[in-house]
């Protein structure tokens, strides 16, 4: 069960501006990675089905998903089979994400800009949502990485490929998917 947010203490001793930020990657029905960011007291929540990546001329589809608390931003393991979202599930990326800007603005209008500070994903971002359609559920956004110093070309070596294992457990995709 993941630690509550008033007794973690790397939630309560960061900068004001700073927010968490966490990527789950999530064996479920299919590999997917969770990209969650923190924004008035939850974790808003994107499926984004191929990962992220840090070129950018790639745009990377991000589902929006349901708020989780900020708690779940700690969790690793397995979700039951008779759950929602049953599967393994990894901190694959975490760190601090700072707005540009007035975020919830950002959201309700749906152009978030914000600098990541992660063991993997850094530098400046963009969440634009998409136009949507009254039969979506979900809104659908893009993930866009900025062109910045921390930017480069991934044409044939994206960043899911090269550190595939977690942050916290270090967890190979392998020895993952051999306890499913």
């Amino acid at each position: 069960m993941p630690k509550q947010a008033d007794q973690d203490p790397t939630m309560q001793t960061r900068p004001f501006h700073e927010r968490v930020f966490v990527v789950q990657k999530h064996w479920a029905s299919h590999l997917h990675y969770d990209f969650r960011l923190e924004l008035s007291g939850t974790l808003k929540s994107w499926v984004v089905p191929k990962g992220p990546s840090m070129d950018p001329a790639v745009r990377r589809m991000a589902i929006e998903t349901e708020d989780h608390a900020l708690a779940y931003s700690r969790f690793e393991g397995t979700i039951p089979r008779d759950q929602y979202g049953a599967g393994r599930v990894i901190i694959w990326d975490e760190g601090v994400w700072i707005p540009e800007g007035d975020p919830q603005a950002g959201y309700r209008n749906g152009h978030l800009t914000f600098t990541l500070k992660g063991g993997k994903m850094r530098g400046r971002w963009a969440l634009i949502r998409m136009q949507t359609h009254r039969h979506e559920k979900h809104p659908p956004w893009l993930l866009i990485k900025m062109r910045d110093s921390h930017a480069h070309v991934e044409q044939h070596d994206p960043i899911i490929d090269q550190r595939p294992s977690g942050v916290l457990s270090e967890h190979s995709p392998q020895s993952m998917m051999m306890k499913l």
